[in-house]
């Protein structure tokens, strides 16, 4: 059994992020489970499920416990728009990136991009569950009826409620775009910042582009207000690096500045987008992320800035 528990590590961490929406709190969920699942091996049941669902039962008791006692996290979108940045909030707050792809990505990446996870966070715990469970990975109703200890009548019903919640959040439909389309996008982003052509930064944008910045709540939108705001900064990213990063699945930036020892390079936040039909539809700036990676984490791409 040692060894099947060890190959669930990664799905693991990918449901808990999704649960949970920070990659932080995913890993110990993932490790709590895991050692419970260890501790208590005797107590499973063949006649009552597979490895897999058993696993699964105790890693959801593992997120619902940690729900219990948490507030819902959020976006800057979320605050009132303000013209000042105040006080930073604390890293509870905010649902935050998740560095790689987790391992079933390739299968529904858009249910673990950065909006999807957020609107997420706007369900009751076990809805949220059942969504995850049904429309995610794609678990049979009896089965998740087994891991929650329900009907599988109650698992449908907690399953339509949550789709009528989720609709009427403000989440968009994910990009049509090719992988292709949003790699050159980001490719643009990152050579018209480097050459401080804002002109050409917000030519990637879309007209009504998000711009936000955790962990303050302050946010703004529209291409024209992004270039105002740009061209009167105080010139603090003169000097630093956009280098590429795997994150949410979907290419992400490490700004890096030369604040290091000698001149060298230390990163200073993370850039995550989100895509419409044509351009770049949501810049997060993650000030000061924590760079600690996931066990989930895969080589991300080569620099596709061609900056060392």
């Amino acid at each position: 059994m040692e060894a099947q528990l060890a190959a669930l590590r990664p799905e693991l961490v990918g449901f808990a992020y999704r649960m949970l929406g920070s990659p932080y709190e995913a890993e110990d969920a993932a490790q709590e489970t895991l050692l419970r699942a260890w501790k208590h091996g005797g107590d499973y049941d063949p006649a009552r499920g597979s490895v897999r669902t058993w696993v699964y039962r105790i890693a959801t008791n593992v997120c619902l416990d940690m729900l219990r006692s948490a507030r819902r996290r959020a976006r800057p979108v979320d605050f009132e728009a303000t013209l000042t940045l105040g006080a930073p909030l604390p890293e509870t707050t905010w649902v935050l990136p998740i560095l790689g792809d987790p391992a079933e990505v390739a299968v529904r990446r858009d249910t673990v991009r950065l909006a999807f996870v957020a609107a997420l966070q706007h369900l009751p715990a076990r809805q949220r569950a059942v969504l995850i469970l049904r429309d995610v990975f794609c678990w049979p109703a009896d089965e998740v009826a087994v891991l929650l200890d329900t009907t599988v009548p109650s698992v449908t019903s907690a399953l339509q409620r949550a789709r009528a919640a989720l609709r009427k959040t403000d989440l968009a439909p994910p990009s049509t775009l090719s992988d292709e389309a949003k790699l050159a996008l980001v490719e643009r982003y990152a050579d018209a910042f480097h050459r401080d052509d804002i002109a050409a930064l917000v030519a990637v944008l879309q007209e009504d582009v998000l711009n936000s910045m955790p962990p303050f709540t302050w946010w703004i939108r529209g291409r024209d207000t992004v270039a105002a705001v740009m061209a009167a900064s105080d010139g603090s990213c003169h000097g630093a690096r956009l280098v590429p990063v795997t994150a949410n699945g979907g290419l992400a930036l490490w700004q890096e500045r030369p604040t290091g020892p000698g001149g060298s390079f230390e990163r200073f936040a993370l850039l995550v987008f989100e895509f419409g039909d044509e351009l770049i539809s949501e810049v997060t700036t993650f000030l000061g992320y924590r760079a600690e990676a996931p066990a989930v984490i895969k080589p991300g791409p080569a620099d596709v800035t061609g900056r060392p």
